[in-house]
């Protein structure tokens, strides 16, 4: 059995400010160590599962948070800041399951800490088939463009519950509880950690009651970026189209072309957000 593990930052337990979540900050490297368990929490339950082979894609700002050294049951160790299919870089149809680890929730949606999607600088809002998404239901985009179902998320209970219109019975794991954008209650990492491990066998042990991610093709993904200029700019792209100062669309019935364009447009609107 082959598992594909997406790896953010922000829904890892204990993390409540961006100054945890990257360098120079001295936290950094606390808070990297405490993502790193999480996601060995992952493999490790999905090891008792059955599993067998594991890519991790790191897909935390440079991307490069995790050591290699370190990942248990011998998993590939995907990394480095320029990938074409970014979060969900590696995938493909030979992997049997896909895990979402410390992921948080769309700034359109209730209080998530640290809530943005992709770029918080260049977006304000998403939807997907007109229903509020963050990075879990775009990036299931990839999912189902490669047939392979989204099984676990974990981070704050906002988190799962927006992605189950994409991701039907998803196990949601909670190690946290938003109370702002900035405050959480969080479990203790190593009841996190635990919490994680069995989240993780039990979605392995019912994976035949899982299919790909449910979004209807054609998809239309709406985007509402921070300004008029932003917006402008995606629309160099084939396939995007401006509605109204500050929304685009992006209209598609192939789910990995859908989500390449998405990306492409992030990455051009980089330069002139501020």
């Amino acid at each position: 059995m082959k598992v594909f593990i997406s790896s953010d930052m922000e829904g890892t337990t204990g993390v409540v400010d961006w100054s945890q979540c990257g360098p120079p900050s001295p936290e950094y490297e606390y808070y990297r160590g405490l993502l790193q368990g999480e996601v060995n929490a992952a493999i490790d339950g999905a090891l008792d599962a059955g599993a067998t082979e594991f890519l991790v894609n790191d897909s935390h700002s440079t991307m490069q948070n995790l050591r290699p050294d370190e990942l248990h049951g011998a998993a590939t160790y995907l990394s480095g800041r320029h990938k074409p299919r970014y979060m969900m870089e590696g995938l493909d149809p030979s992997f049997d399951a896909v895990f979402y680890v410390s992921y948080h929730g769309s700034m359109s949606s209730a209080s998530s800490v640290l809530s943005h999607t992709y770029n918080p600088r260049a977006i304000s809002d998403a939807w997907l088939n007109g229903t509020v998404v963050g990075e879990s239901g775009i990036n299931a985009l990839v999912a189902l463009g490669n047939g392979v179902p989204v099984v676990l998320i974990t981070g704050d209970r906002t988190t799962g519950d927006e992605a189950e219109p994409f991701c039907p019975g998803i196990e949601t794991v909670v190690v946290k509880e938003s109370v702002s954008r900035f405050a959480a209650a969080s479990l203790h990492p190593s009841r996190a950690r635990e919490l994680i491990h069995d989240g993780a066998r039990r979605a392995l042990e019912r994976l035949d009651t899982f299919s790909p991610p449910a979004i209807e093709l054609p998809a239309t993904l709406r985007v509402r970026f921070r300004n008029g200029d932003l917006a402008e700019m995606s629309t160099s792209l084939r396939g995007v189209q401006r509605v109204d100062e500050k929304t685009v669309t992006i209209t598609d019935d192939d789910p990995l072309r859908l989500y390449q364009t998405f990306v492409v447009a992030v990455l051009l609107t980089k330069g002139i957000a501020e």
